[in-house]
């Protein structure tokens, strides 16, 4: 199998650091770059007008950025100098928007947590792990925190 891009998924939980472990690990060991992802999901608050429902384009833009340097003080801290790495953070529906990122940049493994922060979106809208074990085109990691 070879391996040259390899995506890890995270929400910040604590199954994404062991994911985020076993990423680089990997990365390490195939020489691989390692995208880190992240991604916004829309904001929708049940008891506005449709209207409202969407963010402000300059508050999305803030919560980018401040996603973005949350993954580079988390992350991307501890890669600079061993391995190549991007950051992308991306804003849609969570599932959607990882198969998309991971087909179009033709990734060859994507490794993410068993489940992640909440337990009422597996609920409500189901996995995302699951949603992208059944429709990637590549092979997917799925990891479960040991604590």
């Amino acid at each position: 199998m070879s391996i040259k891009s390899i995506a890890f998924c995270t929400d910040f939980s604590t199954n994404a650091e062991a994911a985020f472990v076993q990423a680089f690990d990997l990365a390490k060991k195939y020489k691989a770059k390692l995208f880190l992802i992240h991604v916004l999901p829309p904001a929708i608050n049940p008891l506005t007008t449709e209207i409202e429902w969407v963010l402000p384009i300059e508050h999305s833009s803030t919560l980018i950025l401040n996603l973005e340097e949350r993954m580079q003080q988390e992350y991307g801290s501890r890669l600079e100098n061993k391995i190549d790495y991007k950051l992308v953070v991306l804003n849609g529906h969570v599932s959607s928007e990882i198969l998309t990122f991971l087909e179009e940049n033709s990734i060859d493994l994507a490794v993410m947590g068993a489940y992640g922060l909440s337990g009422v979106e597996f609920v409500l809208f189901g996995s995302v792990a699951k949603r992208v074990v059944h429709k990637a085109h590549c092979s997917v990691m799925i990891v479960r925190s040991r604590k």
